[in-house]
């Protein structure tokens, strides 16, 4: 059986540690594309202590209040169009506003006095050159925002956040930093600012200001390259498994799977485990991969080397290490606590958030 088991509590555990880290911010923690695979509905009771959540569409901004989330919700591409914004106000939604058609559906078409799509995050373009307005833009943006009423978060995105050397991220800092000073001294004081993603929350703990918005911290792998999940006491907050479903032994010169990618150099003890790229397990995966063999008749964990080539629905491993009376429905840990998702992610050339967000609806859901 082919099993995704997820967490809450390390997800608690997870938000903790990052008001831990930025004590004096308020979070809107990232549950865009189905809480990064680990499921909205799951996901939202252990985030109760989150100032509110983000979103990528309307679509997810109504599932969460369907879901009975009441507090802030963050559509953090803003609407899509002139109808998404009066959704948005309909449903308490707040938006942040990048580009000029999305400005003006907020001029002209205002929330009552105390909705929550009053607050908007004016996103400042300081080098990610995806999102935002420029310098001169934010400005009369800003202004003309709030002589209509609204509340301000300047919002930028770090590109290199990650790399705490790389020379792009002071270059972002600085840029934020002057534009919203200057919209405080000359429009007003109680705009706030938002800057760091999971990345920037670890790596640049002076410049929280009064939102951060965590995502894959959250999920329990690390946002920077120099740091692992244990380093910075994260739980993984979800176990993908599958079980094995047949045991053979491989003789000398003989090749396994697809293309025939790998050939025993010598008689080699093999299992089929039920799980391949069909359930979301990477298909190009490095020799380094392994996965850990938990024998149902005696409770103990076994490293087993991934062999051969991935297939939709199957993957051979070398259970060489493992007693040779291993039982046939052995659990097979493909991520969780060894190996963490970042690890395999790693093999397979790509990052955990790829992995997490591209999983099928194939395995089973269980909630502990």
């Amino acid at each position: 059986m082919r099993t995704i088991t997820i967490k809450p509590q390390a997800i608690t555990h997870n938000l903790n540690q990052v008001k831990k880290i930025a004590p004096n911010s308020k979070v809107l923690a990232m549950v865009k594309s189905n809480a990064y695979g680990h499921g909205v509905a799951a996901v939202l009771p252990a985030l109760q202590q989150a100032d509110g959540i983000g979103v990528a569409t309307l679509t997810e901004a109504l599932e969460a209040r369907e879901l009975g989330w009441d507090k802030t919700i963050g559509l953090i591409e803003g609407a899509f169009s002139a109808d998404e914004w009066q959704q948005a106000i309909e449903h308490d939604i707040s938006c942040v506003i990048h580009h000029a058609p999305q400005l003006q559906w907020a001029l002209d078409n205002i929330p009552p006095a105390n909705s929550a799509t009053r607050v908007v995050w004016l996103k400042y373009n300081t080098g990610m050159n995806r999102l935002g307005f420029n310098a001169e833009g934010i400005m009369a943006a800003a202004k003309r925002l709030h002589e209509a009423g609204y509340q301000l978060i300047l919002a930028t995105h770090f590109a290199n956040a990650d790399d705490s050397t790389h020379p792009l991220n002071s270059i972002q800092i600085q840029r934020f930093s002057e534009v919203l000073d200057t919209l405080q001294a000359t429009i007003s004081a109680d705009i706030k600012g938002s800057l760091c993603n999971s990345a920037g929350i670890v790596n640049f703990p002076e410049h929280h200001y009064d939102w951060v918005r965590p995502g894959i911290i959250l999920y329990g792998s690390a946002p920077v390259i120099d740091k692992s999940a244990h380093e910075l006491d994260l739980q993984p907050a979800m176990d993908f498994s599958a079980q094995i479903i047949a045991l053979q032994t491989v003789q000398a010169d003989n090749a396994i799977g697809y293309g025939s990618r790998w050939t025993a150099q010598k008689d080699t003890r093999t299992a089929l485990v039920s799980v391949g790229y069909g359930d979301g397990y990477p298909r190009v995966i490095s020799d380094e991969a392994y996965v850990t063999v938990i024998d149902t008749t005696n409770d103990k964990s076994y490293r087993c080397a991934v062999i051969g080539r991935v297939a939709m629905d199957m993957i051979v491993i070398d259970v060489s290490t493992a007693p040779e009376d291993i039982a046939l429905d052995s659990k097979v840990i493909l991520w969780g606590d060894a190996p963490h998702v970042d690890e395999v992610a790693a093999h397979a050339g790509t990052i955990s958030y790829e992995l997490l967000c591209r999983l099928s609806i194939r395995p089973n859901r269980i909630q502990v």
